[in-house]
C-alpha cells in the first residue's frame, strides 16, 4: 500500500506536515475476474458498487471472492467497465461505508502507460522541430 510517512525530528514537531501518496486502482476492460486490495475501515462488507464518471451511472458489482488480512484486504471480481473511463468505488456493510477509492480502466501496461498511446506519429525533417500529426 502506498502510504507514505515522512520522518519528523522532534525540533520541528510544531510544524508537522502528513504526506499523503494518492493512488487508485488500475483495472482492465477484460471479461475475467481482477483481484485488487485495500484497506478497509471495517473487515466486514456486502456490497461493492462502482459509478461512471461519464455517465454517472451506478453498478453494484457480485464480490467472487475476498481475503481478510491483518493490515489490508483483497477483492477479486468481474468489472463490466470501459477503457480510458474513471470509476468512483464504494464498498459497503449494508449502509455503512467500509472503503472508497477511485478506479481507471486501461488495456495498457501501467508500467508504460501514454495518454497520447498511437495518437500522434512523428516524421524525420531536417529542421529542429518536431511535428506530430
Amino acid at each position: 500500500m502506498p502510504f507514505l510517512l515522512p520522518y519528523i525530528s522532534k525540533e520541528k514537531q510544531k510544524n508537522t506536515i502528513l504526506v499523503i501518496i494518492v493512488r487508485m486502482i488500475i483495472l482492465q476492460e477484460i471479461a475475467t475476474s481482477q483481484t485488487f486490495s485495500f484497506i478497509p475501515r471495517s473487515q466486514t462488507y456486502d456490497g461493492m458498487f462502482i459509478t461512471d464518471d461519464q455517465t454517472n451511472t451506478e453498478v453494484q458489482v457480485t464480490i467472487d471472492t475476498n481475503t481478510n488480512g491483518d493490515y489490508y484486504d483483497t477483492i477479486s471480481a468481474i468489472f463490466d467497465i470501459k477503457e480510458n473511463h474513471f470509476y468512483d468505488l464504494v464498498i459497503k456493510n449494508g449502509t455503512d461505508i467500509v472503503h472508497k477509492d477511485r478506479i481507471f480502466c486501461t488495456n495498457q501496461p501501467v508500467a508504460t502507460y501514454s495518454v497520447n498511446n498511437g495518437q500522434f506519429t512523428s516524421k524525420a525533417s531536417n529542421n529542429e522541430f518536431i511535428i506530430y500529426e
